[in-house]
């Protein structure tokens, strides 16, 4: 599973003209599944997207607040143009994007961990399968992308001196497994 996570101070989604949903201070988050993905990339983004710490605490230091920490909203929209091909020509091969029906159950199954795992009415939707119009305000702006299938870069060794808190700057892709893949 693929995410576009955005820290926003407003969003909305709109259909044939009607607002269907919106939000305000919290995430916006486009959400694109593909052929291979299964309950355990569920699980891992949706926990990711919860916990990632991309709002500030109280004393206005940055990188310190969750969604859940600072009790915004999410706004999830499906996104199957997410699982795009575009290394060859010009035109996007889709062949890597879960069937609309299996990927409707699936999206459904992330929708419902997500309000499991937090607060269900902060949790919204758009339409599946709609076109939809997505307004929103990014704040900062601050724009993450997750994959649950992507490597991670890790720290593998050199120069402490570069970075604060003793972590390297040398890094290097190491493959991980869907349920470790998000867990930092």
């Amino acid at each position: 599973m693929r995410a576009v996570v955005q820290r926003v101070s407003s969003a909305s989604v709109t259909v044939d003209g009607k607002v269907i949903s919106s939000i305000s201070n919290g995430l916006m988050v486009l959400v694109g599944i593909g052929t291979d993905d299964t309950l355990a990339d569920v699980d891992t983004l949706s926990n990711k997207i919860l916990s990632l710490r991309v709002f500030s605490d109280a004393n206005g230091v940055m990188w310190k607040n969750s969604v859940k920490d600072i009790s915004g909203e999410v706004l999830c929209v499906s996104q199957f143009t997410l699982m795009a091909n575009t290394t060859k020509g010009n035109k996007p091969d889709f062949h890597r994007a879960m069937s609309s029906e299996s990927s409707r159950h699936l999206y459904s199954t992330f929708l419902e961990k997500m309000r499991q795992l937090y607060v269900a009415d902060r949790i919204q939707d758009g339409q599946f399968g709609a076109m939809m119009n997505v307004s929103l305000t990014n704040e900062g702006p601050v724009t993450l992308t997750l994959d649950t299938r992507k490597f991670e870069y890790v720290a593998v060794g050199g120069d402490n001196s570069s970075r604060k808190g003793g972590k390297t700057a040398l890094r290097s892709p190491v493959p991980v497994t869907p349920e470790s893949a998000l867990d930092s």
